[in-house]
Parts: structure tokens; sequence; C-alpha cells
């Protein structure tokens, strides 16, 4: 049964010397708007320091009733209005300024993260989700955002208000202020945890209501076979157990909400309460001069009080932010492969002869797997060499050991007679274009899908590379034409058009090297006609190595190699291979045309 997929929480990290270093580097990526967060501080504390004189201003109002000083009282009302707008003023820069920093170095952080993920060699994406890779650039960097953006200024604002706070309170009275503190926090920090804890358990109710909703999806999905199996009472019984369970537990949360509410009203209010009581006991004796100084002490022990029930949340957002901090840096600590800064205008020209030597390889993730074992063949200059043999012989392993997806284990490879690790990897590749079994399209136009083999192509070069691929006919067919979507994946194009599409950005790349992956195995008649007299366009002049289950499209190759277990058991032309007696390939042809 399918169940509902509950987002977790970001995991948080320990704020430690090690993790922090770390988190500091993020303002490296601030670079030259580094100075828009100092200044954003300096109005973080301007902020701060007149929300503080505040409640002072506050009580020295009230005083002014007392003493019926109605100047004093204008003054005072004056001062107040004139913070408020300093304090608005303040908030507007503080605000402008914290997000113009994060918003440019998240920018810069989300340039180097993928710049340095689409560099990474192939080793790296074979053992990471793509999942995962996308919760880096769109979860943590969000967690960074939020961080940068506002919690650590509220924190620094809550830390200096409650500093500040006990400061001012200490100095109106020092009995009322170790009263306060044994007292307020203490309620602030339970009224969140229990605050958290009702939240958690909404949550619950949540999914157990989304639990709820899989089972409705499920049985209106499946209705048919609940119909022809007459279940539809076995899922009623289902849905009304599941509805009484979300009963239950929403009566149980009710109930907590209950209890925090008659906490708030009895601790929190009663706290407030407590205060004012001894304050106006410290009045009666003397110890404190008059009720403003003690309006003024109430207002503060409000301003501690939430700031110590805020503080912890911020706390908590801010490991969350390291955490995510911490898995960013991983991925832009990688070694990404040597692959030039700047984009080559040209890359150096090879013939195309290759050549393996001994070749051996092992997956890095499954080392104890022998995938090739000393695998030995040359492809000469226009040869077609086609490799085939069962599934898991090798055949995919020996292409991307050629595009040096992996490095191997030992032997050697060679094109045109120099080792392929003495390349520059843009020059390797360059030379190189591969024909897969299952095309995936860039989500834009065909134009700049046949144009990704080229990106400064013309328009004559892109017309005659869809023209040779035998694609041209289905593109105008289109009323867009060559500006026609192929959509996500290139999913509105069948298999044949999306094959022809690919091979007409391999001939506009025009490599020395072509590799063709089972390019026609999933077609139908049709389009593998059509495909077949693209690729051998595609194939001319050209070293090609054609990996193929269909023996049919490989009676013409200049060679053919017959992998079993990784190593080559037979070689020769297709004529040839069909005299060894009992030969694999000969098994594999018979089984294949028998069956046609």
């Amino acid at each position: 049964m399918a169940r509902p997929k509950i987002e977790n929480d970001l995991p948080k990290a320990k704020i430690n010397a090690y993790s922090l270093k770390k988190a500091w580097q993020l303002f490296s990526y601030g670079k030259n708007h580094r100075w828009k967060f100092y200044i954003g501080l300096l109005f973080l504390l301007l902020t701060s320091g007149t929300a503080l004189a505040f409640p002072k201003l506050i009580g020295l109002l009230v005083d002014c009733a007392k003493n019926k000083d109605l100047v004093q009282a204008n003054y005072l009302s004056l001062m107040l209005v004139g913070i408020l707008i300093l304090q608005s003023v303040f908030s507007f820069f503080r605000l402008s300024l914290f997000i113009n920093f994060t918003e440019n170095t998240l920018a810069n952080i989300r340039l180097a993260l993928y710049s340095n993920l689409i560099k990474l060699p192939m080793t790296f994406f074979s053992q990471k989700r793509v999942g995962e890779l996308n919760s880096r650039l769109s979860s943590d960097i969000a967690q960074i955002q939020d961080t940068l953006t506002t919690t650590i200024a509220e924190f620094l604002r809550q830390f200096i208000l409650i500093i500040g706070g006990v400061v001012f309170l200490a100095v109106i009275s020092i009995k009322l202020t170790l009263m306060m503190l044994s007292i307020v926090p203490l309620v602030a920090v339970a009224a969140v945890i229990f605050g958290r804890f009702i939240r958690k358990y909404s949550k619950k109710t949540q999914d157990t209501i989304a639990e709820s909703q899989v089972i409705v999806e499920e049985t209106l999905q499946g209705i048919s076979n609940v119909k022809a199996f007459a279940n539809e009472w076995y899922e009623i019984a289902r849905y009304s157990a599941k509805i009484k369970e979300i009963v239950k537990i929403a009566i149980k949360g009710g109930q907590y909400r209950g209890y925090f509410a008659s906490f708030i009203i009895l601790c929190l209010f009663g706290s407030i309460v407590a205060v004012v009581w001894f304050g106006v006991t410290l009045i009666i004796s003397g110890d404190m001069k008059d009720v403003g100084q003690l309006i003024s002490f109430v207002l503060y022990s409000i301003f501690v009080g939430a700031s110590f029930g805020g503080i912890a949340e911020l706390y908590a957002q801010i490991q969350k932010a390291i955490g995510a901090t911490e898995r960013v840096f991983e991925l832009l600590d990688e070694q990404p492969e040597n692959i030039n800064s700047i984009q080559k205008q040209q890359t150096q020209k090879l013939k195309g002869e290759v050549e393996f030597k001994n070749v051996a390889f092992s997956y890095p993730s499954r080392k104890e797997i022998q995938v090739l074992d000393n695998v030995s063949f040359s492809a000469g200059f226009g040869q077609k060499v086609a490799l085939v043999g069962p599934s898991g012989a090798g055949k995919s392993t020996i292409s991307s050991l050629l595009l040096r997806f992996y490095d191997i284990d030992s032997g050697e490879i060679l094109i045109d007679g120099k080792n392929i690790f003495d390349y520059e990897l843009e020059d390797l590749r360059g030379n190189m274009s591969i024909v897969p079994q299952d095309v995936i399209l860039f989500g834009g136009s065909i134009r700049e899908n046949i144009a990704y083999g080229k990106p400064d192509a013309t328009e004559e070069e892109i017309f005659l590379a869809a023209k040779q691929a035998n694609a041209l006919n289905f593109i105008n067919g289109f009323p867009e034409k060559f500006e026609t979507l192929v959509g996500e994946r290139g999913i509105k194009l069948s298999g044949g058009q999306r094959q022809r599409i690919a091979i007409a950005r391999a001939l506009l790349k025009n490599p020395a090297i072509l590799i063709l992956d089972e390019a026609t195995s999933s077609l139908d008649s049709e389009s593998e006609k059509l495909v077949q007299e693209a690729l051998e366009i595609l194939m001319e002049g050209r070293t090609s190595i054609i990996i193929a289950h269909r023996l049919s499209t490989i009676r013409k190759a200049d060679k053919i190699l017959v992998l079993d277990k990784g190593t080559i058991i037979e070689e020769g032309t297709h004529n040839e291979l069909l005299e060894i007696e009992n030969g694999l390939y000969k098994n594999l042809s018979s089984l294949q045309f028998s069956n046609s």
C-alpha cells in the first residue's frame, strides 16, 4: 500500500568552532557586497537601542500624570513618536541591506555550487541520488536564505534585548529583577516547549488525514478492482477505521491545546501579576520610587520574557542553517574534473584511431565485481566496430571508459596512439558523440536541442544536420517547425523522432569518434529504417563504436567483438563469426533470426 510522503524537518548541526568556521565561509561569497551586511548590523543595533529606550520613556510619561507636568508629557510623547519613526527607518534599512546582501551572496553560492556540481566526475553521480542533489540547491539554500535575511538579525536583536533589558531592570530594582528572572524566563521557555509539542501533535493529525486520503485515492484509482471483487464494504471499513483514528488524535490534540491555553492564562499572565504585585509592595515599602518605574519594569520584563521565548526557536533555525551550510560545502569541496574555466573556442581535431590495451575495470561502488578483464582491441580510422554480448558483459562500460567517465584500474586506452589521460577533457570529449538507446532531450525547442552539439552553429548547419538525420520531414510537419518545444525530456516527440534529433545533434558536432549505444533497439520497424538510414550517413568518414542487441544492424560492421563476463571471447566479421562452431555470436544470431 502506498504511504504518504512525510517531509522531515532539516536536520540540525551542533554549533562548535568547526561548524562556525564553515558557516563563516558563506560570507566570502558576499564578495563586494559584505559592507551591506555590516551596515545592516549597525542599523540592527540602532533598532534594538531605540526599542530599549521605549519602556523607559513610557514610565516617565506615566509619572507626568502624578507630577501634573503637561509640558514634560508633551515632550516625552514627541520623543516616543520620534523613536517610533526612527525604528521604522532603521528597520527598513536593516531589512533592505540584509536582503540585498543575502540575495547577492546566495546567487554566487548557487552559481558556484551548480558549476562545481556539473563538473564532478561520473563516479560522484553514480553514488548520489538526483533528489538529494536537488535538495542541496533548493531546501538547503532556502534555509540559508531565511537565516541570513531574518534569523541572524532577529537572534542578535533578541539577544541585545535580553542583555539590555536585564541591565535596565537591574538599574530600576535588583530585588524585583531577581524575582522576575526566577519566574518569567522559565515560564516563557516552558511555553515555547509546550507550543512545539502541540505543533508536533498537530502534524501527527495532518499525517493521519493524509493517510486517509491515500485510501480514497487508491480506492478510486482501482475502482474496477473494488467492484470486481465486491469489496465495497471492505474499503468502507478500512476508511472508517482511519477516520476514527483521526477523530481520536484530533480530540487528544484539542485537549492539549486546552491545557496550553490554561497554561498561558495561569502561568504567563500569573507571572506578570506576581511581578506587578511585588513591584507594588516595593513602592509601598519605599524600595521603588513610583508607578512609572513599575510600568517600565513590567514592559522590560515582557521584552525579556518574549525574547527568552523566541531565542530558543531562532537558535534551532540557526542550527539548521549551519547544517545546511555544511552540506552545501560538502558539494563545493568535492573535487571536479579537470575542465577549463573558460570555454575553448577550438578543440584539437583528432583522427579517431582507438586502441584498448589489456584494460581492466571495476566500478568504484562495486570494486569486488570485475566488469572488464584484460580487454584489448583496436578500431582504425573510419572503421565500424560492433560490441555484442549478453547484458552485463561490459559493452556500455567500454563507451563510458572511452569518454573518460571513469578511470581504468589497469591497462591503456589510446587515441591516435596517445593515452587518453594525456588529452584535455574538452579535446577528448569534443571529438566524440554518443547516440544512446534512451535519448533525453532538454526542455527547449528542436533547434536548441540540435544546436546542443554545436552552440554557435548557423541556421544552414542546423538545417543540413536535420536533413541528413531524416528529421526534416517531421520537423516541418509541426506548425512551429524548428521552434517546436519538445517538452520535458522530449516527451512530446516519439522515440524515433528523439533518436533522429540526437543523430542531428551528433552530425552537427562532426565527431571523430561516434558511439552508438543500442540506438535502434527500442524502435518500431518504420522508425528503425529511418534512423538506420540516418546512422549510415552519420558513420561515414569517422570511427564508430556500435553497441548492439539487434545483430541485423551490424552485419556490415568491419569488426565485431563478442563480450562475455568482461572478456572478448570472439572477434571477426559477421561471416567469420558465423563459422565458429558453438560460438556465442552464432548462437545469438540463430536465436534472433529464427524468431524474426
